[in-house]
Parts: C-alpha cells; sequence; structure tokens
C-alpha cells in the first residue's frame, strides 16, 4: 500500500479577534485536520462560520492565536496556489488576461527584476489549460464572470505545483457556469494531481467533488472522508442523511 504524503497538518488552530466591550470573536476554535498529497477538501459552513479566516491563517496572512500549522512534503507557503473571494475592484481591474495569469508567477522571481521565458511559458500553459488561450489579449473586466474565475484559476496555477486554495470560486455564477467550474478544478485535481482545498457553502457540491469534509461553525463539527460524513449525525442533518450508493 502506498503511503500517503503530508502536505499540511492543523492542530488546534484558535483565531480570536477582540471586539468592542472587551468581547471576544472566536472565528476558529479549536480546529484540526491534516491534508494528504493527491486529497481534494471541502470546507463546508454557513456565511461567517470562520472558513475565509481558516484560509488566511493557512496562508500565513492572519497569525493564529493559537495553535499549529506544519507544512510538510518541502511544502513552502509562497508555493500554494491561491483564488480569493473576489471584490467588486478586482473584477473591475484593467489589466489584459496574459498580465493577470502571469502576476501568478510572481513568487517564482525571487531576487530576478522581470520575468523570464520560464515564467511566460509557465502562463501560456495554464491558459491553455484554464481553455483561455484565446482570450490572452482581451481586458479583464471585460470577461464574464466565469471566465474571470478560469482566468485567477490559471493565475492561481502559476504559483503551484502541488496546492491550490479556492474561496467560494463559484459565487455568484450561474448554474450552468458553476458546472462545468467545478469539473474544471476536478481535473486541476484528478488529472493534473494538485491537492484541492476548497471553501463552499453548497454543502450538496462538495460531498458530490471533496474526498474530504471539514465542516466549520467556528469550531469543528467534523472532519473526515466524505462518505463518513455523509453517514455521520452531522451530515445527516445538514444533508438529510444523503447515502453513498
Amino acid at each position: 500500500m502506498e503511503q500517503q504524503e503530508t502536505l499540511l497538518e492543523v492542530k488546534d488552530l484558535r483565531q480570536y479577534f477582540r471586539l468592542k466591550g472587551r468581547r471576544t470573536l472566536k472565528a476558529v476554535d479549536g480546529v484540526s485536520f491534516h491534508l494528504e498529497k493527491g486529497d481534494m477538501l471541502g470546507i463546508i459552513g454557513h456565511n461567517g462560520a470562520g472558513k475565509s479566516t481558516l484560509i488566511k491563517g493557512l496562508l500565513r496572512l492572519k497569525k493564529p492565536s493559537s495553535g499549529t500549522i506544519r507544512l510538510g512534503n518541502g511544502l513552502l507557503t509562497k508555493e500554494i496556489g491561491y483564488l480569493p473571494q473576489q471584490t467588486t475592484v478586482q473584477k473591475d481591474f484593467p489589466a489584459s488576461v496574459y498580465e493577470v495569469v502571469l502576476s501568478g508567477c510572481l513568487n517564482r522571481l525571487g531576487v530576478k527584476p522581470f520575468y523570464t521565458k520560464k515564467e511566460k511559458k509557465i502562463t501560456n500553459e495554464n491558459l491553455r489549460k484554464m481553455g483561455i488561450e484565446n482570450l490572452k489579449n482581451c481586458c479583464y473586466r471585460e470577461l464574464s464572470g466565469g471566465q474571470q474565475q478560469r482566468v485567477l484559476l490559471a493565475r492561481a496555477l502559476c504559483a503551484t505545483k502541488k496546492v491550490i486554495l479556492l474561496d467560494e470560486p463559484v459565487a455568484g455564477l450561474d448554474p450552468v457556469v458553476t458546472q462545468s467550474l467545478y469539473e474544471l478544478i476536478r481535473q486541476i485535481n484528478e488529472d493534473m494531481g494538485i491537492t484541492v482545498v476548497m471553501v463552499s457553502h453548497d454543502i450538496h457540491a462538495a460531498v458530490q467533488y471533496a474526498k474530504h469534509i471539514l465542516h466549520l461553525r467556528h469550531s469543528q463539527l467534523f472532519f473526515g472522508t466524505t462518505e463518513e460524513y455523509l453517514n455521520s449525525e452531522v451530515g445527516s442533518h445538514f444533508i438529510g442523511g444523503v447515502s453513498h450508493a
């Protein structure tokens, strides 16, 4: 049996924020899980459950109040691809598709002041893989929502060959485009061999595509395989006891 390689291990992670009146918001409260090479982890929970806060902690964008985040298998934080939730300003960004995707290679530059042929080759490869090579000279803000998400996926892939973090990647998209984006994410995981962490409030989509589920409500309600989740008390409560046939 092939030994699994742990890429990420989180133990008892807590992220607290001080509010007015000496109150404390426990955004993430005692979360523990691990991520193996080739996995697809679905992080689910209602809006405000701590999902995005957890992702920012994994990226070292927020220092945890306590707990540990350990990267394994030689993985560096700068080698993690990231697709954040889009803001209105980002959607209206006045740059070409090629420029946006190329910016994903920024962490590869090191001390080099300019992009080289290597970064430009990686950019063109990921444009092709995401099916948007024909849009490379278009202005990003003139694209549809689904096209913009493909651009941002290509940018995230320029940063990594190992792990990609996706924060609500299909938010605001129509059902047809949503389905095509989920299938593209599946291909990134299964065909390209990239480990995926996907934040979603859509529990049904998460259990359809993810191999493991982490269910948050600030604290950890569940972590395990999708099969285990579907047969758990938590899974039964939130999705009506759907079973894997």
